[in-house]
């Protein structure tokens, strides 16, 4: 086994702690290596995505990253059939993209909001 050292703010490592608690991890590694299980489980069902698909995309961000969604977003006017935004509480946005077009396309919108520091939620639904 090899130990990784990384950097959590506040937020998420309270987050990390409520969910140990909630689900009874034993700790807080265990919730990492679990999140990173389901990154990898996830990233791997998108790999397989080829030809022309139909899916949806959800985001949630803060008002302040709407520059960034903007920028992503009109690379990809080819494969979006439909956005839909809307206001949260707290100064945050939800982002309803309807997708249809090129798998690698939508890969690679996906990936560019979920590397994106900006973005709290990205979640790619396929039809």
């Amino acid at each position: 086994m090899v130990i990784v050292s990384i950097s959590l703010n506040d937020k998420i490592l309270k987050e990390i702690d409520r969910i140990r608690r909630e689900l009874g991890f034993s700790g807080r590694s265990e919730v990492i290596r679990a999140g990173a299980r389901m990154l990898i489980s996830e990233s791997k069902e998108k790999e397989g995505l080829t030809g022309k698909i139909n899916s949806a995309l959800l985001l949630i961000h803060s008002q302040e990253a709407e520059d960034a969604v903007t920028e992503i977003k009109h690379r990809f006017e080819d494969i979006t059939k439909t956005q839909i935004h809307s206001h949260l509480k707290e100064n945050k946005c939800l982002e309803i993209f309807v997708l249809d077009g090129d798998a690698d396309r939508i890969k690679e919108m996906v990936r560019l909001f979920q590397t994106s520091r900006k973005m709290e939620y990205v979640k790619l639904i396929i039809a």
